[in-house]
């Protein structure tokens, strides 16, 4: 596994960049460059399980290892969603068991630096490198509106 990291930075407060990330009303049009339907389902607490889901249903399962809301969240990926069933990556993928997923937010004056920093396989590399870029300038452009 290789961690990546994205970065950009966006002329909004980082409360509102916060929310375009994980409001159930933006979150789908800038995961949906991911996959066109995308959803996340959580309480947003440290702790607490979420779940990142196609139109289809399938997608990833995990929980929010740590939480600052406005600054930090870090997600660690524990499992696939395949035809409504959680099937764990230590079982059905172990190359992407112990994945982590992290955002940070840093108020630079008038501005927010948003750096993500993931771990990925190798032959989702490239996927990555080519598509976070497109999330991430969605997400200027919602939070920047």
């Amino acid at each position: 596994m290789k961690k990546v990291c994205f970065s950009t930075m966006i002329n909004a407060p980082k409360e509102k960049v916060w929310h375009v990330l994980w409001d159930e009303q933006t979150y789908p049009t800038w995961a949906g460059v991911f996959s066109a339907g995308s959803r996340a389902e959580s309480d947003w607490q440290e702790g607490s399980k979420v779940v990142f889901s196609s139109a289809g249903g399938s997608g990833m399962y995990g929980r929010i290892a740590k939480s600052t809301p406005h600054e930090y969240i870090s997600f660690q990926h524990l499992g696939e969603v395949k035809d409504g069933q959680e099937l764990a990556f230590a079982q059905h993928h172990p190359d992407w068991a112990g994945a982590t997923e992290n955002y940070t937010l840093r108020q630079i004056g008038n501005t927010t630096e948003l750096t993500v920093e993931m771990d990925v396989t190798e032959e989702h590399q490239t996927y990555f490198a080519q598509t976070f870029p497109l999330a991430l300038e969605k997400v200027k452009e919602l939070a920047e509106a």
